[in-house]
């Protein structure tokens, strides 16, 4: 992750939306009721596979380059109807939408994926990964959405890098003594509040945990 100077440099540079947008854009995008005229909601999450050892190996301003010239090539392949943000550290978020289902995005991020040749000064060729989730076939909800494009994204990187990965049904298990009941308690107590299922509050949870420790 960059710290704040790093991320204000980048984000400067790219000229991208702001990120308090990102989640702005999505709710609106999903809370509107002209769904017949508004086309599909597709959100694409993308990063750099690797990327930690850059800023490590070759110092910040060299890391900050390299995620300039990865947001402006995954910019400059947009097509009309879709919006490219800075999500946090080396992750962009792409929204689709347009008359595109998640199978089209799919095959025309295949091609982004394929086309991206951004290689180090000592030659070493960078590859990304991409998740991919669609409103309302996926999730109801803006964090349920990112949630399920951040996991599509795990998985992509989990089983190889360089890959890309749609959103799938998932399967849960019960809860265990993992928890103690002051936790559950208040778990109960936050899903009726927000009228969200436990289970998926549960799985945005480890899914911020996950990203933390860059699993």
């Amino acid at each position: 992750m960059t710290d704040n100077k790093n991320h204000d440099t980048v984000n400067k540079a790219l000229g991208f939306p702001k990120m308090e947008e990102f989640e702005a854009e999505l709710l609106r995008l999903m809370n509107q009721t002209d769904t017949e005229n508004s086309g599909s909601v597709i959100l694409a999450l993308t990063d750099c596979d690797n990327f930690g050892h850059i800023n490590t190996d070759f110092g910040r301003e060299y890391g900050d380059k390299v995620l300039i010239d990865t947001g402006l090539y995954l910019s400059s392949k947009l097509p009309d109807g879709a919006t490219i943000y800075r999500v946090s550290g080396d992750e962009f978020g792409i929204i689709f939408n347009n008359d595109m289902e998640k199978e089209d995005v799919f095959l025309f991020l295949e091609e982004v994926r394929r086309g991206y040749d951004i290689k180090l000064r000592n030659g070493e060729q960078l590859t990304i990964s991409i998740g991919i989730a669609a409103a309302f076939e996926d999730a109801t909800r803006v964090q349920e959405l990112i949630r399920k494009a951040e996991s599509a994204l795990f998985r992509a990187k989990a089983t190889g890098h360089n890959k890309i990965a749609l959103a799938k049904e998932e399967k849960m298990v019960p809860k265990t003594s993992h928890y103690t009941n002051d936790q559950l308690k208040c778990l109960t107590k936050l899903s009726k509040r927000e009228g969200v299922g436990e289970a998926i509050l549960l799985r945005e949870a480890l899914d911020m945990l996950l990203k933390k420790y860059d699993i």
